[in-house]
């Protein structure tokens, strides 16, 4: 369940989750939209949460792999009221927001925080039975290998939930009234290269078709089913998810600048106007509408 400063991919996700190689950010100034990023997807990731209660057996111990500041952290606590959760992350700063978040929750008793890098970390961990991949995955350069090392972090019996992939995030209609209509999808594109050029960085980076059950099964799991979640979050937005949405768009698409043309980006400087009638501030019409896809495999007993 992914919690991200950049949403990537087809999914538009995004990810705060890293491999070695990733640019130094400071965290101190992304925990708080973490977490805002977070609370707002919270609806779609207790549905995920009930998906997996309903389809496999009740885990005694989860592990939330590139947990960031603990937001699905406490809520898986929260859907399996009898397990042992452990935020694993390598940024100190952002487990300190878990373990607080934990407190604020009333399940640190069940919740702890371990630094840990995928993938390479994970051998120090105890086996689980529920490991939760929340758009960390692709910010591994061998996604290939690091499944191999989550898959040996699972106990016999227990289950891998891969949140890849999904569906590019929408706010605004395709004609928001000025500028050239269909901005959203020609920014999507510009992400999409973005995300290839990240990839194509990372350190021992392997090329892989996005077959995510198939590399599930290359990792020696059983595949048990994929299942696509939606957040539709219709106008008029809550306070709360109309500042995430401006929030997430100055981010986004404002790293999109040296690539947008002028056209785009005056339309950009216009939605970012707090001033602007207009703008994401003050239109009614701005919602949010995402989906995202969750893959299991099983570890079956030897």
């Amino acid at each position: 369940m992914a919690h991200t400063p950049h949403q990537h991919g087809p999914q538009a996700p995004h990810g705060h989750h890293h491999g070695s190689g990733q640019h130094a950010m400071d965290w101190t100034e992304m925990g708080p939209y973490l977490e805002q990023e977070g609370e707002v997807m919270a609806p779609l990731y207790r549905d995920v949460a009930h998906w997996l209660a309903a389809s496999h057996p009740a885990p005694g111990r989860i592990l939330d792999v590139g947990s960031g500041p603990g937001v699905v952290s406490c809520l898986l606590a929260e859907a399996f009221r009898e397990a042992e959760v452990t935020a694993v992350d390598p940024e100190e700063y952002l487990l300190g927001r878990a373990g607080e978040r934990a407190a604020r929750a009333g399940v640190a008793d069940r919740v702890r925080t371990q630094r840990a890098e995928l993938p390479d970390g994970l051998d120090a961990l105890d086996p689980a039975d529920l490991v939760w991949l929340g758009n960390s995955l692709h910010h591994v350069g061998d996604q290939r290998a690091a499944l191999t090392a989550v898959a040996r972090r699972v106990a016999p019996g227990g289950v891998v939930a891969l949140l890849e992939g999904g569906l590019p995030t929408r706010v605004l209609p395709r004609d928001i009234g000025f500028g050239r209509p269909g901005l959203q999808a020609r920014i999507d594109a510009a992400e999409q290269d973005r995300f290839t050029a990240m990839r194509t960085e990372l350190p021992g980076t392997v090329r892989e078709t996005e077959d995510w059950p198939a590399l599930l099964a290359a990792a020696g799991l059983r595949p048990t089913g994929s299942k696509t979640f939606l957040l539709d979050r219709t106008a008029p937005l809550t306070d709360h998810e109309r500042d995430y949405v401006i929030a997430a768009v100055g981010r986004r698409w404002g790293a999109l600048g040296e690539v947008l043309d002028p056209a785009d980006l005056a339309a950009l400087d216009r939605l970012l106007d707090p001033e602007a009638a207009d703008g994401l501030a003050r239109r009614p019409d701005v919602f949010l509408l995402t989906a995202r896809t969750v893959h299991t495999a099983v570890a079956d007993p030897a």
